[in-house]
């Protein structure tokens, strides 16, 4: 939740710095487009410095307000003033320079860099020094002329030296020298034309985010291969920060070895679920196939019976016709039948001949008693 409110916050802020910056630049399209398109017009060279500059000739005469508004010739463009410090140039300082010179149709931005000298005295130790701070200005698209060693407040022989018809800068009275508002005489002259302060970024926001990460940036400068001594820094803390990176290198070998190994566990459950899934289905398939084959309806009963009913078929005798005595009685026996051996009163069956005439042999005796 936190995350998500200074994002709206910074989105905000970056909506108004927008609408700030497009009051300043009024033109027949004072909305900016979706796409600009592709153009190759960008300035070659620095701005130069005013001290490098051929003197003019014609006399000083300041525009007025309106007359700068309504647009002046092409010949004679409103001369704008800014000036400050400039350290640790960043996007602040850009966008102040844009509104300044987009502030009327033809202006002439002049720009003034305080020595480090003034600036030590007055403010406090810069990051750059002054030459730095010098040639960072004299590249920035919007300056057109660079003076050199500006002075802390300005005067009307200033003024007047550089051709000046108004000052640009945020209207937050700027406490200084002895002074409530440097800028208060030139407020009252009507020569003030004020700007907007960028939010969030400025050369002491810069400054206190390395003060506060100031070992992870000694740590980075002597992993970059700067020695202690440049960085001034002493041999104990040397060895600390140096063993402090090894910690780190350790931390994050081992962070990696976590992160593939929850990628490897990871895919090693994606895949489980789906060895799991398969055998699901090929269980479910091998559980129907049994109850169809050894189920209470299955095939094997179906089986069963039709080998059960053939078996029994081959078993039991064919039914023999009607006509036929002999198979009726084999097939339905009589109650009243008994085995020939069983009945002693029904005589022998008739032996074959060949057989009884060699058991019995007839004799002539036997013919004349049955003659008798």
């Amino acid at each position: 939740m936190e995350s998500q409110g200074s994002s709206e916050v910074l989105v905000s802020s970056r909506k108004r710095r927008r609408e700030r910056e497009s009051s300043y630049c009024e033109s027949e399209d004072s909305e900016r487009p979706g796409k600009v398109p592709r153009c190759t017009v960008g300035l070659k060279q620095p701005a130069p410095f005013a001290d490098e500059l051929v003197p003019t000739k014609t006399p000083y005469l300041r525009v007025n307000m309106e007359t700068a508004k309504r647009g002046t010739p092409p010949d004679r463009p409103v001369r704008v003033y800014a000036d400050g410090i400039f350290d640790v140039f960043h996007s602040g300082h850009a966008r102040a320079l844009m509104q300044a010179k987009c502030l009327f149709p033809n202006t002439h931005l002049i720009v003034g860099v305080c020595s480090d000298d003034l600036t030590h005295q007055f403010k406090g130790f810069t990051v750059m020094n002054e030459d730095e701070r010098y040639d960072a200005i004299s590249h920035c698209r919007y300056v057109d002329e660079v003076v050199r060693n500006a002075p802390w407040s300005i005067s009307p022989e200033y003024l007047a030296k550089h051709r000046i018809d108004f000052v640009a800068h945020d209207d937050i009275p700027y406490s200084s020298a002895g002074s409530d508002d440097v800028y208060k005489h030139i407020k009252e002259a009507g020569m003030f034309a004020p700007t907007q302060r960028t939010e969030g970024i400025s050369t002491s926001d810069i400054i206190t985010r390395i003060v506060r990460d100031y070992d992870v940036y000694v740590r980075r400068n002597l992993q970059r291969g700067y020695t202690a001594k440049e960085l001034n820094v002493s041999f104990i803390n040397e060895k600390k920060y140096h063993l402090q990176e090894r910690v780190d290198k350790v931390k994050r070998k081992v962070r990696d070895v976590e992160e593939k190994s929850k990628e490897f566990v990871q895919k090693v459950e994606e895949k489980s679920i789906d060895l799991i899934q398969k055998w699901e289905e090929k269980s479910r398939e091998f559980i129907g196939n049994f109850l169809q084959m050894f189920g209470p309806e299955g095939a094997l009963k179906h089986m069963l019976k039709e080998g059960k009913g053939r078996m029994l078929q081959a078993i039991s005798p064919r039914q023999s016709p009607n006509s036929s005595p002999a198979r009726e009685e084999e097939r339905s026996p009589s109650p009243t039948f008994r085995l020939p051996f069983f009945n002693k009163t029904s005589p022998p069956p008739s032996p074959p001949h060949h057989s009884a005439a060699r058991s019995h042999p007839i004799s002539e005796d036997d013919d004349e008693d049955d003659e008798d």
